[in-house]
């Protein structure tokens, strides 16, 4: 089993609007293309986004450079301030799969899908894309192949 996860790119400044409605800027998509590039050939079965709409246009921006045909599956899990345990076990029947969300839950998931509860966050910056495997989701024990950043 192989799981991705990517952070948005950057996004625009937290002023007016709500967290959830902030977009994507013009170095933030390319920070994103940037990143799809690591994908091309890859086996993705599935694409996740979180509804925020930074995750969203990263999420398709991804799906367009690939050509990838299904569509992009929104799930409330993957909002920035979700318990890592939540979306772990959201992966329990799933492989090789993009999840695209943001921080702090892309740090604390990593980590916590390589150590287990209580340790530091992975630093990931935006558009950065880790790539972690095991031969079936076992929190704490899934290796980390490596994180990408553009």
């Amino acid at each position: 089993m192989k799981l991705w996860v990517l952070r948005h790119g950057e996004a625009e400044p937290h002023g007016t609007r709500p967290d959830s409605e902030r977009a994507l800027t013009v170095k933030g998509r390319e920070e994103v293309l940037r990143t799809a590039a690591q994908l091309i050939g890859k086996p993705l079965t599935a694409i996740y986004a979180s509804p925020f709409l930074r995750a969203q246009e990263t999420a398709l921006l991804v799906r367009e450079a690939l050509g990838f045909e299904p569509e992009i599956r929104t799930v409330e899990w993957l909002t920035p301030d979700t318990d890592p345990d939540k979306v772990a076990e959201q992966l329990v029947s799933v492989s090789d799969v993009l999840l695209v969300s943001h921080n702090p839950l892309v740090g604390n998931l990593l980590s916590y899908l390589q150590h287990g509860a209580g340790y530091p966050p992975e630093k990931v910056s935006t558009a950065g894309l880790a790539e972690l495997e095991n031969n079936e989701l076992l929190i704490g024990a899934m290796k980390l192949n490596g994180i990408k950043h553009p």
